[in-house]
């Protein structure tokens, strides 16, 4: 949005929130029944062992790292013992030396930081957004009413003096 807060600026503020309203609406019932188990982080954590086995299938491990990573975004930070378990789980499926598959996963973690920091960014652009639309909204009803207070009381005038 930058520094320009002319009439294009507050045109273009109203379209992306109401684009974003419409949006969220038409996807909310569906979402709620794709949320994730919560408890399902700690349920893996129960069963892990200290060597991942090759054989647990694709879409078991990319839903055990993504409830790991998930997890970690949520902490703030992702514990030791799941980047090991990371690191363990990259070496086995991908064959790479353990050293490698440490890089690879701290490169991973790097990006999910990154991609952390853009979207509380965005959030934070979208909550500004919203305090000007509520303050530009707020002084158009005010400026309204006066205006209607003001033609009243001309308009009263008008008919008391016929």
């Amino acid at each position: 949005m930058g520094s320009d807060y002319g009439p294009d600026a507050f045109v273009e503020m109203i379209r992306v929130i109401a684009a974003g309203g419409t949006a969220g609406a038409s996807r909310g019932m569906s979402q709620v029944a794709t949320l994730p188990d919560p408890m399902a982080y700690f349920v893996d954590a129960l069963y892990r062992t200290d060597h991942p086995s090759v054989s647990i299938s694709d879409a078991d491990v990319r839903a055990q790292s993504v409830r790991i990573l998930t997890n970690g975004m949520l902490a703030g930070d992702i514990p030791a013992s799941d980047k090991a378990y990371l690191e363990q789980f990259v070496a086995a499926r991908t064959g790479l030396a353990p050293a490698e598959a440490e890089t690879r996963v701290d490169a991973v973690l790097a990006q999910t930081k990154t991609a952390e920091a853009k979207t509380r960014k965005a959030v934070d652009e979208a909550r500004k957004a919203a305090m000007y639309l509520s303050i530009f909204t707020a002084l158009s009803m005010l400026i309204g009413a006066f205006i209607a207070c003001v033609a009243t009381a001309l308009g009263g005038q008008q008919r008391d003096a016929f």
